[in-house]
């Protein structure tokens, strides 16, 4: 194990220590636990969709969970996105930085740093005071995969920098998993396009807590979700209209029959059960997966 509060350390993490051009000091602030090698990196674009949003805020936090550590970069979008997923879940998350450790980039992320710190780890292999450098984060790359036992990868355009943890990931052995997304989306054509390749294709987090092997770990912890059902008839026509993508209750009420007052009681309902989101603007998304179970929907 090798665990220290704050400063520098020269005993490489044994997922790291197995992976080619190691670095021979990583500078920490944090601590670095035996479990931590049971982890999965989660990157992915600066700007993602509300699909992606919420997909990357689903898996990171159930994975955390289940026990897993969460492996990212502290950039924005994707890799902000999973590590607040896995803070608020009481899981364990680390941030592979680009810069020195007492370096806050991007800055409006210094608050979230210190969070990670105190559960979990920022590390780097750059020196205290160095600052962010476009050349940096390529190279940076190689430990964000070098330091889990698999990468996830949730949208991410075609020149996503998220291309150069994939490559070390191969590199190095490990496992790499993507979100598939819709085909006419600019945001899931790199992970669209590394699913034709052969990376595992990941629907539900048993994907990547079975491949893994991890699921003896995940079985210690939270159980994992099953299906969300309806139960009501109002909360069944619904479902069979929401998705991933937002929808406007006013359309929904004309896709569903059901009079505008009603569909937003019924959303209503719906969100404090876990069956949908309101993402702005009176628009609703279906989050995790749901089944119209309501005994007469079919009728």
């Amino acid at each position: 194990m090798c665990k220290r509060s704050h400063g520098t350390t020269r005993r490489t993490p044994p997922l790291l220590r197995e992976a080619p051009d190691a670095p021979p000091v990583l500078y920490m602030k944090g601590t670095l636990l035996a479990e931590d090698t049971r982890a999965v990196t989660v990157v992915g674009t600066r700007g993602p969709t509300v699909y992606g949003k919420e997909v990357a805020r689903h898996l990171a936090g159930e994975l955390a969970s289940a026990g897993i550590t969460i492996i990212s970069g502290l950039a924005r979008g994707i890799d902000a996105i999973a590590h607040r997923a896995a803070l608020e879940a009481g899981g364990r998350t680390i941030a592979v930085m680009g810069s020195g450790i007492d370096v806050m980039y991007p800055p409006e992320h210094r608050e979230l740093g210190y969070e990670i710190s105190q559960q979990g780890a920022l590390l780097s292999e750059y020196p205290l005071g160095t600052r962010p450098d476009a050349h940096h984060f390529p190279r940076r790359n190689r430990l964000l995969s070098g330091l889990s036992l698999g990468t996830l990868v949730i949208e991410a355009g075609e020149k996503s920098g998220s291309l150069w943890t994939v490559r070390h990931a191969l590199e190095q052995g490990r496992e790499v998993f993507c979100v598939p997304g819709s085909i006419y989306s600019p945001a899931s054509r790199l992970t669209n396009a590394l699913i034709q390749e052969g990376a595992k294709l990941v629907m539900d987090v048993r994907d990547i807590v079975e491949e893994l092997n991890l699921s003896l770990v995940a079985a210690t912890q939270q159980p994992l979700p099953g299906l969300l059902t309806a139960d009501t008839e109002e909360e069944s026509l619904l479902l069979k209209w929401l998705s991933a993508e937002p929808v406007h209750v006013d359309q929904l009420s004309r896709e569903s029959g059901l009079h505008v007052t009603t569909v937003t009681g019924t959303l209503a309902l719906m969100e404090l059960k876990g069956l949908a989101k309101q993402v702005g603007a009176m628009n609703y998304i279906r989050t995790r997966e749901a089944t119209a179970g309501y005994e007469t929907a079919s009728a």
